[in-house]
This record gives C-alpha cells, sequence and structure tokens, in this order.
C-alpha cells in the first residue's frame, strides 16, 4: 500500500491528541492521505489510534501489549467500517480484507526478525 508516515515524529512517547499523517495507495496505485490521532494511551500496556481523515468510513486500532515469559506479546484489534455501502463491501470481499491480512502478517514477520532471531 506503499504506507508511508509524513509527520515529523520525535523518539518521543505517543501521548492522547497526537496527531500522525501518512500517506497511503489502497488501490489502483492513488495515493491518499490519512490522518489517524491517538485517542487514548494506557504505557505501556496500550494505545488507540483513531482515523480522523482517510480511506475509510470508520478506523479504531487498539494495540496491546503484555508481558510474558519470553518477552512481549503484541496483539491488535481493528474495527472499522468501508465508504461507499454495497461497493465497498464489495471491494472488502476482494480486496480489503487481503491487504489487511497481507500488512499485519508482514508487521508480524519483520517484528519475528528484529525480535527473535535464534
Amino acid at each position: 500500500m506503499n504506507f508511508v508516515v509524513v509527520s515529523k515524529l520525535n523518539d518521543g512517547e505517543i501521548y492522547e491528541g497526537m496527531i500522525i499523517d501518512y500517506k497511503v495507495s489502497p488501490l489502483f496505485n492513488r495515493p491518499l492521505r490519512w490522518r489517524t490521532v491517538i485517542t487514548h494511551v494506557n504505557a505501556p500496556n496500550s494505545f488507540i489510534d483513531f482515523q480522523q481523515k482517510g480511506p475509510y468510513r470508520y478506523w479504531e486500532h487498539f494495540h496491546e501489549f503484555t508481558a510474558n515469559e519470553t518477552g512481549v506479546l503484541m496483539k491488535d484489534r481493528v474495527r472499522y467500517q468501508l465508504p461507499l455501502g454495497i461497493l465497498g463491501r464489495l471491494m472488502h470481499s476482494w480486496v480489503v480484507r487481503k491487504k489487511l491480512h497481507h500488512i499485519f502478517d508482514y508487521r508480524y514477520k519483520v517484528l519475528e526478525q528484529l525480535f527473535n532471531k535464534k
């Protein structure tokens, strides 16, 4: 999706009200702007980002981090709706669901390579 963070982010912690701008190309390589706001932070356990502007009708992404005996388990819960009614539902079946699975599968692989080197 050519997902690029365009906001200038420092290395500090996230905070409620933090706005993050992205460029994404979800369909046909057409770039779109996407803006999320951090609506809830329970450091270091979880945070929520919510779409203010972007390709979804609704987007809420809950990130959870749970310490365990081997490190940290990271979980995501995404609640979203596409625009355009039945056309959006069809696009979800044909394209969007696969793209979202691909994005989270890719992130999983990258995190495994970075943190679970054997």
